[in-house]
């Protein structure tokens, strides 16, 4: 199994690669051919889907660039990270938790976005 460390910075460099073609290749580096990328206002499956969802950001935040805002938890095959998405004036736009799950290859498989902090608990 590869580095999930080595993984999950394969794929912020393919997060934050504007250029198509150069981005597919980071995307196959990261994920499985059927991996499947499930945020809230969109999901895809396969290298070409979640290439176009990266493009589908930038059209929407141009000159924007994700960054790491927490260490990899991981444990078995699952992991979670905390991430943002930073302005070209440094400012954080929007920030969230991506839940995974890696394949026995060490690239990713499924990875859930949630934006935001958790819910506070219902009142009772």
């Amino acid at each position: 199994m590869a580095d999930v460390e080595t993984t999950i910075e394969t794929w912020f460099s393919a997060l934050n690669e504007t250029d198509g073609s150069r981005r597919a290749g980071l995307v196959e580096q990261a994920w499985t051919p059927d991996g499947r990328w499930v945020d809230p206002p969109f999901e895809g499956a396969g290298h070409d889907a979640i290439n176009g969802m990266v493009d589908a950001i930038y059209e929407q935040f141009p000159d924007h660039r994700f960054r790491r805002a927490s260490a990899i938890d991981a444990h078995h095959d699952s992991l979670r990270i905390g991430w943002e998405l930073v302005s070209p004036d440094g400012d954080v736009v929007i920030a969230g938790t991506d839940v995974g799950v890696v394949d026995d290859d060490g690239r990713l498989a499924r990875v859930t976005g949630f934006f935001g902090p958790l819910p506070d608990e219902a009142a009772a």
